[in-house]
Parts: structure tokens; sequence; C-alpha cells
């Protein structure tokens, strides 16, 4: 009797059906692993600014000016290369602009000719250190060839060079210049962003999350770990009711109803009308807005009102799962029921508070974490409305796709928050439905709980994850939270600032401790040589000298303010990590005025460069684990296949002509 034919070599038969077929992938792979590796961008805690982050990705963290340096030197002056930039940037929107500029037929052509030309001629020296698959697998289908032929035709002889133009002129006579040039402006933005990790927090605060997300869902290359805000958001669309008590009280709270009204079309005129009934003689002084977001009049007291109303709704709705899971440990957060109304007092922690507002109609004293009938009504409106938001499911779609709590990439550990520890450095314990854990094995379970709330058969599976994303949310020991606890409550009614204060887990005052680190190291897998924790979450308050370097390089927090809400705490609009074949790279980025400034007059972000490691050697693309392990794979199934043939176990196929 044969041996049978190991499956995995009859997949392969089907890729590479000859020895030859075989040896010639073998001999691009084995090509392929000495060039220099991809370049990685690292962001987070965007929340929805936009405008920054769709910039930054677009000009490379600034590698654009450099890259437009390279191709051109001193041939234009600083104002062509800042428009020409833009055009790289922003061509869709550019070129609108520069057409209403023409003003004859033949001055269009001549430019369209022109920027064909440059634009070449700039993904000519983007590709430097890339091979022909990296353009080639971001090409669009049916057009990539014209783009490949452009790219790799030049003047350098008579023929080329009236095959070139004869070829630029036709695709200007038949109306295609504007799409090449918008193309081969993509392509030059691939080959500065190879690949992204966006370490979390897409959601709140700023006010357009929602691009983010389709930019995020277009993107080439790229993997989410969920922030504390996203899996709140997650949660939300999934009708579970603390997270969507949240979420809407916070889009209030910075006047961004329009989110979730404009944006994923969820209607909230039942709670609009409730609200503003409810408070309609309450100033609601403790519910202003944390910032003035340019409301009229009219709606500013519409969201002022939403937000206290969401804010009693929350501290009733999040009672109840506080008592159905005690396991979460959250009692502490029960208050409702501690105020002392004759003498407006509240007991926290023990301490005895004075509080800011009493006027809490819907609130039973005798039973006040009770659902009031119309608030009862507009919870289950708004858990309704949430599931049927068809965008918003899409996003979230795209998180569980592209997303986890945790990712292990070339030997970097990437994370939103925390490894959550106790003051000693070992791990902090979870309690997750009535087992503990830590470390590792807490994020693994958490994230398998995540997935069956939204895969899950079984309805009660289904709501326990669905209320263990709640938990993450804002749970003591959860690897998203990091702190010692959500004091809304406090900052809401009670002025001193004593009791509104959350206490950072130890993670963060141990990330200079090496031993704690070569622990949490161990725990993933990570090895010390080159290997870094990479998280967010907590702002860098670089104004006051914070070093965002941590653990003597091996931890690098890269919070740096992209929500205009946290640069006054950091003094900076954001960090960028970008981890490229030669060295390791942290931008300080500044404020981008606008995008009509940035389209319209060539605004550009600048970012303070700061060098953090470099190698020399460059790192290649078999010396990582994600693209070498690819590599190394497939090498070592060639080479099973190619012995396979050559010894008989398997026999070539014919190859079809034509």
């Amino acid at each position: 009797m044969d041996n049978p034919k190991p499956l995995d070599l009859e997949s392969l038969s089907v890729m590479y059906p000859t020895a030859e077929v075989a040896a010639a992938c073998k001999a691009y792979f084995e090509g392929d692993a000495v060039m220099p590796k991809q370049t990685e961008f690292f962001m987070s805690d965007i929340h929805g600014e936009y405008v920054a982050f769709s910039h930054i990705l677009r000009n490379g963290s600034g590698e654009l000016r450099e890259l437009i340096a390279q191709a051109f030197g001193d041939e234009f002056t600083d104002q062509e290369k800042a428009e020409f930039a833009t055009l790289v940037c922003y061509p869709a929107d550019k070129m609108a602009l520069i057409e209403e500029t023409f003003a004859t037929e033949e001055s269009r052509s001549q430019w369209y000719h022109d920027t064909i030309e440059r634009i070449t001629q700039l993904v000519r020296v983007a590709l430097r250190d890339k091979n022909v698959h990296d353009v080639s697998a971001v090409l669009p289908e049916g057009f990539g060839f014209i783009l490949q032929t452009l790219i790799t035709t030049q003047n350098d002889t008579p023929v080329h060079a009236r095959y070139r133009q004869a070829v630029i002129a036709s695709l200007i006579e038949t109306g295609m210049a504007q799409l090449v040039i918008y193309y081969l402006a993509k392509v030059v933005q691939v080959l500065m962003v190879n690949h992204l990790h966006m370490l979390g927090d897409v959601y709140d605060r700023g006010p357009a999350p929602q691009a983010i997300m389709e930019e995020l869902m277009d993107f080439h290359s790229v993997d989410v770990q969920w922030g504390n805000h996203d899996i709140v958001w997650m949660g939300a669309a999934l009708g579970q009711r603390g997270c969507i008590a949240h979420v809407v009280r916070n889009c209030a709270r910075y006047g961004n109803l329009s989110i979730l009204e404009d944006a994923y079309g969820i209607n909230l005129d039942p709670l609009r009308e409730f609200a503003l009934s409810t408070y309609h003689d309450d100033p609601c002084d403790s519910f202003q807005l944390k910032e003035d977001p340019g409301l009229d009049p009219v709606e500013l007291e519409a969201n002022i009102k939403i937000q206290k109303a969401m804010a009693i709704l929350q501290f009733k709705v999040e009672a109840a799962l506080i008592k159905e899971y005690p396991c979460f440990e959250l009692e502490d957060r029960l208050l409702l029921d501690k105020i002392d109304y004759d003498n407006k007092t509240v007991e926290v922690d023990g301490v005895v508070y004075g509080v800011t507002d009493t006027y809490f109609p819907t609130v039973d004293k005798v039973d006040p974490y009770m659902l009031t009938p119309e608030e009862e009504s507009v919870m289950t409106y708004l858990e309704n409305a949430f599931k049927g938001s068809e965008l918003l499911q899409r996003h979230m779609g795209f998180f569980l796709d592209k997303g986890s709590l945790y990712k292990v990439y070339n030997n970097n550990l990437l994370l939103h928050a925390c490894v959550p520890l106790n003051p000693d450095g070992t791990f902090k314990e979870a309690n997750i439905f009535g087992v503990r854990y830590k470390g590792k094995a807490l994020f693994d379970i958490c994230q398998h709980y995540v997935k069956l709330a939204f895969f899950s058969r079984d309805p009660m599976e289904r709501r326990r994850g669905a209320d263990l994303i709640w938990y993450l949310w804002l749970g003591q020991a959860s690897p998203l939270f990091a702190k010692s606890k959500m004091a809304t409550f406090e900052i809401y009614l009670i002025a001193d600032k004593a009791a509104r204060k959350e206490e950072k887990n130890a993670f963060y005052t141990l990330l200079n401790d090496e031993a704690v680190i070569e622990r949490i190291f161990t725990e993933f897998g990570i090895t010390s040589e080159r290997g870094h924790i990479i998280c967010g979450h907590v702002p860098v308050k670089a104004k006051d000298g914070e070093d965002p370097v941590k653990g003597g390089g091996k931890v690098l927090t890269i919070d740096g303010g992209f929500s205009s809400a946290y640069q006054k705490t950091t003094g900076l609009a954001g960090y960028t990590l970008i981890f490229a074949p030669n060295a390791l790279m942290l931008d300080a980025q500044k404020p981008l005025a606008s995008l009509d400034e940035a389209i319209d007059h060539n605004a550009d972000i600048f970012a303070q460069r700061r060098v953090l490691e470099t190698y020399d050697p460059v790192i290649t693309k078999g010396k990582t684990q994600e693209q070498g392990g690819y590599l190394a794979a497939a090498l070592e199934g060639i080479d099973a296949l190619m012995h396979a043939y050559e010894t008989g176990l398997l026999e070539e196929k014919e190859i079809q002509e034509g």
C-alpha cells in the first residue's frame, strides 16, 4: 500500500504544479527574505480626531517631505514642494482646486503630463527598498497594469521615451489622467506606511470616529488593539445598557450627539423629549459640557439635559449589573443610595462630601435604582436603536475582524492600557464569573467572552459576554481600564477633587522596574533583545517633562494627546511611533489647523522626531517574526514539495497553456 500523500503538499502542488514553478517561487521568497522589513506605524488614542489622524497617514508622519526632497532636490521651490505634497496627500480634493486655475486646454494637458511624470518619479524613489509585489498588491484590479507601466518605464532611451509619452498622451485624451494621479498618490501613501497598528481609543471625545473607522477599513494593512473607549461602543452595539448609557452621556458631554444621530442614524428624539421634559426647569449646573462645540442655544440646552438624564440612567443600570455580578467587585460604585438629601451630602469610601445637586425627579428615595416607566421606555428604545444601526454594526464587525485585546507582533507586545499589576509587581487577578485569572490568561479569557458576546448561539453566553464588555470598560482589574475606580458620580456631583481621584494601576508606577518588565516579557513570550511593550491610554505629560520612553527603552507609552481635550495636559497633538528597517523613531506631533488649511493652503503637520534605536545592518523581512515566519513556512513547504516531486511521492501537474 502506498504511503498517503500529505494534505499540505497536495494543496501546495495546486499552487506550484511543477518543480520549475516551485523553484522559481523559492527564489522569489529567498530574495524577499533579504529585503528590508515593512515599516510599521503605531498610533493610539485618536479619540475621534479624524483630520489629524488621516493627515499623518497620508504624509507618512513627514516622510513624504523627505521623499520629495530626495526625488527633486532643488528642482522645485519650497512652495512648489508643499503644493505637490498636498496633491499626494489629498489627490482628489487638490486636483479639484487646481482644475479651476487652468486658462486653456493646453495648460490643463501640460499640467497633467508634468504631474504624472513627477508622481511616477516619486513612486520610484519610494520603491528603492521595496520589491514589485509591494506595489502590485495594492494596485486596483484591472487598472494596475498601466500604473506598473508608468512606474517601470522611464525616458532613458528614445524608444522608451516615445512609448511613455504616447501612453501619457492617451491617458490625458481619454480623461484618465486624474484617476492615474489619484492611484499613484495612493501607491506613495502605501509605500510610506506598510502596516498600521492602532493601539485603541478611536472613539469618544472627538467629532468624527466614524470617519476614522471608514479610513481604517479601507487601509491596506492594519490591526487594532481595542481601547476602553472602543470596547464600550462594542458593548453598546450589542444593546448592553451600561455601555449605551455611557456612550450617549459622553457624546452629550462633548457636544457630539451628531455622531449618533447623523453618522450612525440613531434618532435621539425620544430621549431628547424625555430629558427636556424631566429637567425643564433645572439649570443642570453640574452637567455643563466639557468643551464649547459651538452649538446653538437650543441644542446646547438639549445636550446638557440629555447628559444629566443619561448620567442618572447610567447610575441605575450599572447598579443592576453590580448587584447581578458580585464577582466584578464594584459595590463601592453604588452611590446613588448613599445621598443624604436633607444635608445634601454623600458618603464615598467612608468620607462624607457635599453634593452639588440633589434634584433627581426620577429617583425614588426608597428604591433609588428603580427605573421609572419613562426611563425604561427610553432605555428599551436606545437598545433597539443601537442594535439596528447598520453602520455601527459594520464598524464593530471590523473591530472584531481586525482587533484584539493584545497582540505580539515582531517581538513587541501591543496593548491599549496595561497588564494589571499588584503594587509588588506581581500580576493582579480578576474574578471572571467565579474564576480568577491574571497575566496573559486574563487577556485571553476576556477576549474569549468578547467573541462569545457577538457570536455565541447561546443567549446566556451572549449576555454574559456583553456584560463582561461593560466590566472591561470600568473594572479595576480590567486590562483596559487600569484605574481604581470610574469616578463618574464624583466628577458630576462632588466639588471636592479628593473624591474624584482615580488611582492608576501599579503598572504605570513600575514601568522602570526591569524585573517587572522581564516578568511581563516572559508571560507574553517576548525576548529581551529588541523587545518592547507599546501602549497608550494615559496621556504623557510631555509639557511637564514626562518621558514616553520608560523601562530603559523597553516600554513606549504613546498617548500624546491627539484629542484636543488632552492637549493642555500633554502639550502635544499626538505621538506616532515608527518601526522602520533602519530605526525605531518617535514623532511628537504639532496640531493641524484644519482640513481646509491643509488642502487650500498646503498646511502640514510638523513633528519633532526622536530616534530611539538604530539598526545596522537594517532589519530584513527574514529576521522578523511576522514576515520572516511567513517566509520561513513558505520555503519549508516548497522544499518539501520539491523533494516530493524529486522522489516521485507526488507527480507534477500539467500547466495549461493560454
